[in-house]
């Protein structure tokens, strides 16, 4: 220790209470050291403050160690609701969730219209002109046909011309049905005829030619027309049936490729007739399926 004017110099501490404050060392004149009381008024200002940022850095620690602590009990305890209080996955029955198995179904498929026009012994409603071509006109895009005569016979031959007799001949045709239509001179013939299965339509449809013509039908509103006149005719089969048209006009007049008007009525008879098949098909199809 070394001592100097006025005795031991004393090592303050402003922490300390009643510790010797620093005098000045020039004059001992009794007078305090003003600049000295300032720089230690100042440090202790500094040192309160930093300890209490830390005393508020450590309080903020705590609060923030006693929420994890809360969550992680609150996650852990087996009386929470929800999903806290369910056991592992591992632990369940039966192990890990596996997808729901059905058995396979026996539902039958759904039923085929066409095999209930292909064969008489499955083709069962009633079977008729009206049937096929009910009320007394017909309505194909916007057009209105007005209805004629109708025939149905069991002598196929007696509605044929041209090669076609021949052709039903030998494909065993049961029954032909005519209906005619008629449109601004413009008149149409539509002929179905009836075989027993669809191998003997087929055999009828490899036998006929462009020759095969059915015979127009006049009457009830409807000249005699396709006599000797050259007219325009469709042959098709569908199923058990063939259905035919022959158009022509009511004049005499011979139908060229010009001749729109007489195009367009034997394709909308043609497309009539195909629907009405059609439709006879899923008709018994939808009744067998109840």
């Amino acid at each position: 220790m070394s001592y100097g004017q006025g005795g031991p110099q004393s090592q303050w501490d402003p922490w300390t209470p009643q510790s010797e404050q620093p005098w000045k060392s020039g004059a001992d004149d009794g007078t305090p050291d003003w600049a000295a009381l300032a720089d230690a008024s100042e440090n202790r200002q500094k040192r309160r403050k930093v300890l209490l940022i830390a005393g508020g850095v450590l309080a903020t620690g705590a609060i923030g160690t006693a929420v994890a602590m809360a969550v992680s009990n609150t996650g852990g305890d087996s009386r929470a609701g929800g999903s806290a209080g369910l056991p592992a996955t591992a632990s369940l029955p039966g192990g890990a969730a596996t997808a729901p198995s059905f058995a396979p179904t026996s539902a039958p498929p759904p039923l085929d219209p066409r095999d209930f026009i292909a064969s008489a012994n499955k083709d069962t409603a009633p079977l008729s002109p009206e049937t096929l071509f009910p009320g007394t006109q017909l309505t194909m895009g916007g057009t209105v046909y007005k209805k004629g005569a109708t025939g149905d016979s069991q002598n196929c031959a007696s509605g044929a011309g041209g090669t076609l007799p021949e052709a039903l001949a030998a494909a065993k045709c049961t029954r032909l049905m005519r209906v005619s239509y008629v449109k601004d001179g413009v008149a149409v013939t539509v002929g179905v005829a009836v075989f027993d299965n669809d191998t003997d339509a087929q055999r009828f449809k490899d036998r006929a030619d462009k020759k095969s013509i059915v015979a127009a039908l006049p009457g009830k509103g409807v000249k005699a027309f396709c006599d000797s006149a050259i007219c325009r005719s469709t042959t098709n089969t569908l199923g058990r049936y063939a259905y035919f048209t022959i158009a022509g006009f009511t004049d005499g007049k011979d139908v060229t490729t010009k001749d729109t008007k007489v195009f367009a009525a034997g394709n909308d008879l043609a497309q009539f007739s195909f629907r009405q098949l059609r439709r006879r098909g899923e008709a018994q199809a939808s009744a067998a399926a109840r």
